[in-house]
């Protein structure tokens, strides 16, 4: 009888093939169409943005030139603007085809061979700040793999991972510029083109990059060395060689979109490293063509941001496959189990974090951030405790009141990136494109193009970091929901009558929604900084705002003779960093988070 029950769904087994043939497609599909989209709100940017582009083109070439009626129109004539927004888009993407990425706007020059050489430059320093990001996840992995080899997989605050994770790019770099080029004189401040010249720009890009990565992965080990085959693995007299790469090929399958991801971002992440250290990368190119409005020039670079991205998120699931293959086939994918808190002492690194930022924030609430009724860079003393900025303005109070602005439009953007992470990875195969390819956009690129349709805001800055996001969510959230439909329980479940909306919301969300929200409470320190970034950049809040990036922006030129002006909003966000990530590992779900059943 049973037999005879199981037999006709064998033989209706090969129907589905039409379905799965077009759900193949899909993530291909959706690669293009978000391509596509992206490149036509480039490509319309100057029209959707009321301003005229021939003005802006005469003002760059020309800037004492009378913008006469004649000169314009000699303007929209050569270079085509003339044809309207469509005909014009249509014209650059004709030409692409044929190897001609258009002309510059504003030096009269072929837009490719200077963005296939800058993206060269991206690329290296991408891979020697990956070596640096590899190295720095390595050794905050270590304890977990001491710890779990001994038989505790207890999770840790991750202080460390949190406090290199919040340390901006700009910043970075610019003490490393101060300290090792201008008062060590050890390395070259500024250019590119021999192997010393990347250590600095490296350590700045990589550093960041690895302390995130090295907190994911330390998670990852901890929760698979917490379950049960671990155990019976070390009474059948396994070596501690293979138990750890038996957790590593668990834990590795559902982080890999993450590592690309965060590969990706580190091309866009070097726009700042790439203007602190003048080096001649695409980032910097493209910022450049952005401010310029030079179209042609813009287009080309996002356009090759966008191929890196879908080549190294490619990349990233293909290895992800290969590493859960017969798992997910044979729906043998082990359950994670839940893993111990520690005890209350894991309650100290948050409590201080929280006692410290909360005395910078409350010492400073009742002091004025905006006069200036001291000294220009007055040091520190007992009635000025953190001293002045550049224009006597007292920088307590201006860290105090910024800590509101600044964090609440962080916990603002995470919740909304948390909502549609959540809700977008749920379609793993729809959201393929959109993750790759939004992820490719940096947040200043996503800044420029709002603050062109905007004006530079802190809603605008809110809007452009929201925007791009999302994206390493929405690939955890369905790195998750593959691996959770590929567990023997949850496979069982249509036959047990179990619909897909009762699927959805008694397995598959109550599986997720704990590590995509643990995972954004993670990024709650990267998305303050990129805010911080913007308005760093001048596409955020405006002056007079006691904001944190635009006090970092006001007191980078004081850097070597104040460094109280730049120190203190630094110490600031890493002390909300380490409060974030500590406090998140405090509520743990049972997870399923990795995605290999470990083999000998």
């Amino acid at each position: 009888m049973a037999t005879h029950s199981v037999d006709p769904d064998v033989r209706q087994a090969p129907a589905p093939h039409r379905p799965l043939e077009w759900g193949a497609l899909l993530p291909g599909l959706s690669r293009l169409v978000t391509l596509a989209a992206v490149v036509a709100l480039v490509g319309l940017l100057p029209w959707l943005s009321g301003r005229d582009p021939a003005l802006s083109i005469l003002r760059a070439r020309a800037g004492d030139q009378n913008p006469t009626q004649e000169a314009l129109d000699a303007i929209r004539a050569q270079l085509g603007l003339d044809m309207g927004p469509l005909e014009k888009l249509q014209h650059w993407l004709t030409g692409l085809l044929h190897g001609d990425a258009g002309t510059s706007w504003i030096s009269g020059t072929p837009v490719l061979p200077g963005m296939l050489e800058a993206t060269t430059v991206s690329l290296m320093l991408m891979a020697a700040a990956l070596v640096v990001a590899l190295v720095t996840a390595t050794l905050i992995c270590l304890p977990a793999l001491r710890r779990g080899l001994a038989g505790r997989p207890v999770p840790t605050s991750g202080a460390v991972g949190a406090a290199i994770t919040a340390l901006p790019e700009f910043l970075l770099a610019a003490l490393l510029l101060v300290v090792f080029a201008a008062w060590l004189r050890w390395l070259p401040p500024y250019g590119w083109g021999e192997w010393h010249h990347a250590i600095l720009p490296a350590l700045s890009l990589g550093l960041p990059a690895g302390g995130l990565l090295g907190r994911l992965f330390s998670d990852g080990l901890t929760s698979a060395f917490a379950e049960r085959w671990v155990a019976t693995w070390h009474v059948a007299g396994f070596s501690r060689r293979r138990i750890v790469l038996a957790v590593l090929q668990r834990t590795l399958p559902s982080l890999m979109p993450q590592v690309g991801l965060v590969v990706v971002g580190l091309t866009g992440g070097a726009i700042a490293v790439e203007q602190v250290f003048s080096i001649p990368g695409l980032g910097r190119a493209t910022l450049g063509a952005a401010s310029a409005q030079d179209l042609p020039a813009l287009q080309t670079g996002i356009l090759i941001l966008l191929g890196i991205a879908v080549v190294l998120g490619g990349l990233a699931n293909l290895c992800r496959t290969l590493l859960l293959g017969g798992a997910m086939r044979a729906g043998a994918v082990p359950v994670s189990v839940p893993t111990d808190h520690g005890g209350g002492h894991r309650w100290i690194v948050p409590a201080l974090a929280a006692l410290l930022l909360a005395v910078i924030v409350v010492a400073g609430l009742s002091r004025d951030p905006m006069t200036s009724a001291y000294l220009r860079l007055q040091p520190p003393s007992l009635g000025l405790p953190l001293g002045a900025d550049g224009i006597g303005r007292d920088i307590l109070a201006r860290v105090s009141h910024g800590a509101i602005s600044t964090m609440g439009m962080a916990l603002a953007t995470v919740l909304v990136t948390f909502v549609l992470g959540l809700a977008i990875g749920l379609m793993p195969r729809l959201a393929a494109g959109p993750i790759e390819i939004t992820n490719a956009t940096p947040p200043v690129i996503a800044g420029l193009i709002v603050a062109g349709l905007m004006g530079p805001s802190a809603s605008g800055a809110v809007i452009a970091v929201t925007a791009v996001t999302w994206a390493p969510l929405a690939a955890h959230t369905s790195a998750l929901v593959s691996e959770t439909l590929g567990q023997p329980h949850v496979r069982i479940t249509p036959v047990l009558g179990v619909g897909r909306w009762r699927l959805l919301s008694r397995y598959v969300l109550p599986a997720v929604a704990g590590p995509v929200f643990r995972h954004a409470m993670l990024r709650l320190p990267g998305t303050a900084l990129a805010l911080a970034a913007l308005g760093f950049l001048g596409l955020g809040p405006r002056p007079p705002a006691p904001e944190w990036g635009l006090l970092l922006s006001e007191s980078m030129p004081y850097l070597e003779r104040a460094p109280w002006a730049v120190l203190v909003p630094s110490l600031a966000l890493v002390l909300m960093s380490i409060l974030a990530v500590s406090l998140a590992s405090l509520w743990r779900v049972p997870s399923t988070r990795h995605a290999v059943s470990p083999r000998g």
